[in-house]
């Protein structure tokens, strides 16, 4: 291991400028290469800051907007090196830029970075003489750098660490797994903009001196064909991807058999755990933890559900059941209160029991909505669930969008959406006032999670409105390759307009292209499609409607059989044809 402060510090000889620190396909980018591009970029910041000499020390706070993981890290140390604070959002959508606008003073994007020739850096290393000529620079052990959540509210939250808590954190996750990781390459399938992804995908190896991916690998067919070139690897994901994972192609021939998975972001489903157990001998490794907080617990659901303390980590339990921990991944000695109430076992492991906040008034009741989702997910037709206000909507409502166990989707499809609500209200009916019981519900194959495994709070209320394409989708429930959705058409839909006056019904292209659309969305391949084959319209759907659409995919002919249905009578039905060479 190496302090992170120090890797742009004097090295000796060839073997420590030959440590790996990225692998992009054939290519391995070493320390030496990475030391070069620092120094390239360390150039490029010092000229920048030469040009605009009239603001001198004015510019000092950098948003950091590169998706490359090895520009990215040698960016962030270039920024170091020069006595800059990185400012790393969660993402660069001008939206969300413009919202930061006043946090940083500058940017860095992948489009303001001189190419990277690493075979001819790589080359340049080579050699003593090389090596001896790369420059040195010292970094403040405590340099601070600010990172991006999105807070209870959905605002974007600044919350500043320093390169000492990094360093702590990363020392952490070798004493922890270092041995079990060994030389492995880490493949990712998170973003490095968040923690997660920045520890476990950048600097945690950056530190060990092992290899990080240059690629974001996202289904199993990737991953093995980078296992293939790399050898030994681990993988870093999250509880939405890794529960994906199992019914893709390729899922447990993954070889050589990944030394370790990785899960952070939200509790991964026991089912989905259980998958990896028989597939791999082991569950993934998952990390509970915050970005104010660092990493504080971890389990293997194969081993127990309960979570442990990482190593250096102390827990407690407040009076309220509030879980207060104390690290040196914190920038501070004291105890660090955190939002989760937890109830602790006889081994000092303990249990999560949702949030201490999230309370709502409703009907001169208060209720918790955390609490109301740990209930209803003991139903045994609940894979998980999640609750929203829906203030703007309906007054002093609640809205519940489930995923379904397949126990829970057989109901939905012999019994209908209507009966199943009323199945999961009175389950709830056993704990809550019937004022606060959730009057909106949507069905789901699963949980509308972001790409770090977040399930923010507006992406659960947006399924209770009509889609950007207009339909609105009630419920879903998968049984092998087929997918059962039930949708309203708006009455207020624009494709009613002038189609017929007087008489208006929902076009036959608009039939379509919600199926599409949807199929998609469960199937990404079939977003290539080559065209539409028998094509029928039997009936005409009018506003307001709830349609029944029945999806069937067949991956060996590489088409989906769509037909929809309203009050039991056909009235359309196709087969969207994918692309050959998608």
């Amino acid at each position: 291991m190496i302090a992170l402060h120090d890797l742009l510090a004097a090295e000796s000889g060839l073997a420590a400028a030959a440590t790996p620190v990225c692998r992009d396909g054939a290519t391995l980018l070493d320390r030496a290469a990475f030391r070069a591009r620092v120094a390239a970029l360390i150039a490029l910041v010092e000229a920048r800051d030469a040009a605009a000499a009239s603001g001198a020390g004015a510019a000092r706070h950098c948003a950091l907007c590169i998706d490359d993981p090895f520009d990215f890290a040698c960016a962030l140390f270039a920024l170091f090196a020069c006595g800059k604070e990185p400012v790393i959002p969660a993402n660069a959508t001008p939206g969300y830029l413009a919202d930061l606008a006043g946090a940083y003073d500058f940017m860095l994007s992948d489009a303001d970075l001189p190419p990277l020739c690493a075979g001819a850096e790589a080359a340049a290393a080579a050699t003593s003489a090389a090596i001896a000529a790369t420059p040195t620079y010292r970094i403040d052990p405590h340099a601070p750098l600010t990172l991006y959540t999105s807070g209870s509210s959905g605002t974007p939250k600044p919350i500043r660490k320093t390169l000492a808590q990094f360093n702590a954190e990363v020392h952490t996750l070798e004493t922890q797994w270092g041995a079990l990781i060994g030389d492995a390459t880490m493949l990712a399938s998170v973003p490095h903009h968040h923690i997660y992804g920045l520890l476990f995908r950048v600097l945690w190896p950056l530190a060990a001196g092992r290899a990080f991916d240059r690629a974001l690998g996202i289904a199993p067919l990737q991953l093995q064909s980078r296992i293939a070139q790399y050898g030994a690897s681990a993988i870093v994901s999250t509880p939405v991807q890794l529960s994906r994972w199992p019914a893709l192609p390729g899922f447990a021939a993954l070889a050589p058999a990944p030394r370790a998975f990785f899960s952070s972001g939200g509790p991964l489903a026991a089912d989905a755990a259980q998958h990896y157990a028989a597939s791999y001998g082991a569950a993934p490794l998952e990390i509970y933890g915050s970005t104010e907080t660092g990493g504080i617990a971890w389990r293997r659901q194969d081993q127990s559900d309960a979570w442990q303390p990482v190593a250096g980590a102390e827990l407690r339990r407040d009076d309220d059941g509030a879980l207060c921990v104390r690290s040196p991944h914190l920038d501070h000695p004291d105890w660090h209160r955190t939002g989760d109430r937890i109830a602790f076992d006889a081994d000092g492991r303990f249990r999560l029991q949702g949030r201490l906040d999230r309370v709502l008034k409703l009907g001169g009741k208060r209720v918790s909505l955390p609490e109301l989702e740990a209930r209803l997910a003991l139903h045994p037709y609940v894979a998980q669930a999640a609750l929203v206000s829906l203030e703007g909507v309906s007054r002093e409502r609640v809205g519940a969008v489930v995923a379904l166990t397949d126990a829970g989707s057989a109901a939905l499809l012999k019994d209908g959406r209507v009966a199943l609500a009323k199945v999961l209200r009175r389950h709830l009916a056993d704990y809550f006032d019937a004022v606060v019981l959730p009057r909106h519900w949507r069905f789901r194959v699963s949980l509308p999670f972001d790409a770090r495994g977040k399930l923010p709070a507006s992406a659960v209320a947006a399924a209770f409105a009509p889609r950007a394409e207009g339909m609105e989708v009630l419920a879903e429930a998968r049984s092998g390759d087929t997918l059962q959705i039930e949708l309203r058409v708006p009455p207020t839909l624009i494709h009613f307009a002038g189609h017929f006056p007087g008489l208006p019904i929902l076009p036959g292209v608009v039939q379509v292209d919600w199926a599409a659309r949807l199929a998609a969305a469960h199937w990404p391949q079939v977003r290539a499609l080559a065209s539409v084959e028998r094509l029928k319209f039997m009936a005409p759907v009018p506003p307001g409607a709830v349609l029944k659409l029945t999806l069937t995919h067949d991956s060996a002919r590489r088409r989906v059989q769509f037909a929809y249905r309203l009050d039991g009578r056909d009235c359309a039905a196709g087969v969207l044809v994918q692309r050959e060479d998608a």
